[in-house]
């Protein structure tokens, strides 16, 4: 068994436990017995998922046209909406959450950052990062350099080991996919 097949094995184990302590963990066990075609669709239908935050803003946005159209057609009073609206928006301003997400999310829509970490666990479980180099394989080349210039280690790089900007920029593209 290879490393990549033990990591696995053991974010399976990890994520056995009992269902009803972790929603995310019910998710993906059910998702992991369906195999690679199983868990392209949920992805799928991750991404047409909507988040609380989504619907906050679209709720904030529906009363701010609603409000000016009944108020060009039925009277100024109407202008409450809009300013409802955007004081719902306002929270924004300083924070990432809001009321009116928060109600959302209670009504049983996910944070952004809950539908991404599943996302990511769903990539993970597939196989899709094991391409991406480590931590462990990037070189700090002036740290060996100043090392081997101060009569410390000899470094010889072996083949398998990245330089730090083409890790950055292989994982970052990994993430965005």
């Amino acid at each position: 068994m290879n490393a990549q097949q033990t990591s696995q094995s053991g974010i399976i184990r990890a994520i056995q436990g009992p269902c009803h302590d972790d929603a995310l963990a019910c998710r993906l066990k059910k998702v992991i017995d369906g195999g690679p075609e199983a868990i392209s669709e949920r992805l799928a239908q991750i991404d047409r998922e909507w988040t609380a935050g989504r619907a906050s803003n679209v709720t904030a946005g529906l009363l701010i046209v609603v409000g000016f159209a009944l108020t060009a057609l039925v009277s100024p009073w109407w202008l409450i909406l809009p300013a409802v609206g955007g004081l719902a928006l306002l929270p924004y301003l300083f924070g990432r959450r809001s009321p009116i997400a928060a109600m959302f999310h209670r009504f049983g829509l996910r944070t952004g950052a809950e539908i991404e970490q599943e996302k990511c666990a769903l990539k993970t479980l597939r196989g899709d990062f094991q391409h991406l180099p480590t931590v462990h394989q990037v070189v700090d080349a002036d740290s060996i350099s100043r090392l081997e210039g101060e009569g410390g280690i000899v470094y010889e790089p072996e083949e398998e080991l990245v330089d730090a900007d083409a890790a950055v920029k292989e994982v970052i593209g990994a993430a965005r996919r």
